[in-house]
């Protein structure tokens, strides 16, 4: 029986061989199209900070099973490791929270005082939506005390809701059917109004679309904010949702800021595939978890 761990550990290792690929996509050189013939880049492919952050999220839920925000902060604040990729702002709040200031007033300074709404506190989230398989409930809950630490505009918390409840209906779903319409529907009690809602309702709109289609419909992360990657990246999930390769494959294939939808998609896919071919799923290829740069030790552990 695969334990709530399990299932986190699945969704990380999905994750970060999503951002670790997707980041791939940033070098010159590298072939959309040789991608999407099954050829990937050459490892090792390393990963960033969406990856960085997810890894405090899963030790925090494994170790305590919920979410302290201010263990949290320190945790980000003491682990960031700007060449990861980390964006210029959230360096500065992870810097003020290493200084000692207090993780909400850092993080509400930012934006003219209304917060980040950025895509930071979707894209580490997946794991811990995992976690809790079967209680969207929770996982949007835990979600949303998550986000608070970075990014305090609902934009960004609604975006992490709902990716976290995608998650947790992906995994309380493995082994069985999970329809596109069935996975999107899944996410809607957590909405509030705003873009990142409006998107999503779009993107149910959308299923049967193109993957140029959707992206050109609803963001493909470029802005780098929860309402141009939230919605596309849970399209691409419902989609592609027993299929791993081609998820990750369709966020790069779709441009823009391909390593964080590529870890969304892949966070909540692999909730529901798990590693290697299972029955009519198609989960993370071995190869591409091989080629993946290894995770910390003090995840691994």
């Amino acid at each position: 029986m695969t334990s709530p761990l399990d299932f986190a550990r699945d969704s990380l290792d999905g994750l970060s061989v999503g951002d670790a690929l997707g980041a791939q996509f940033f070098v010159p050189g590298r072939s959309v199209p040789d991608l999407l013939a099954g050829n990937p880049p050459a490892p090792p492919w390393e990963w960033t900070d969406d990856t960085e952050m997810a890894c405090s999220v899963l030790t925090e839920i494994r170790d305590h099973g919920r979410i302290d925000r201010d263990r949290l902060a320190a945790l980000f604040a003491d682990r960031c490791e700007p060449y990861r990729g980390y964006g210029g702002g959230t360096v500065v709040v992870l810097h003020r929270i290493r200084d000692g200031i207090p993780w909400a007033e850092a993080a509400a300074a930012g934006f003219g005082g209304v917060g980040s709404w950025g895509n930071g506190a979707a894209m580490r989230i997946a794991p811990l939506g995992a976690y809790f398989a079967g209680q969207p409930d929770r996982a949007a809950a835990q979600a949303a005390l998550t986000a608070e630490v970075t990014h305090r505009h609902p934009e960004a918390i609604v975006g992490a809701m709902a990716v976290a409840a995608a998650a947790a209906h992906a995994a309380a779903s493995r082994g069985k059917g999970c329809a596109p319409e069935e996975l999107l529907r899944s996410v809607e009690p957590y909405l509030i109004d705003g873009r990142t809602s409006a998107g999503i309702g779009r993107a149910r709109q959308l299923l049967g679309s193109t993957v140029a289609e959707a992206a050109y419909e609803l963001g493909n992360g470029s802005e780098v904010s929860a309402q141009d990657t939230v919605p596309f990246t849970l399209w691409a999930a419902a989609t592609f949702l027993t299929d791993y390769p081609a998820a990750i494959t369709a966020c790069v294939e779709a441009g823009g800021d391909a390593d964080t939808t590529a870890a969304i998609v892949g966070g909540i896919v692999a909730a529901h595939t798990g590693i290697g071919p299972q029955g009519d799923r198609r989960g993370i290829p071995v190869a591409w978890l091989a080629a993946r740069e290894p995770l910390p030790a003090w995840v691994a552990n």
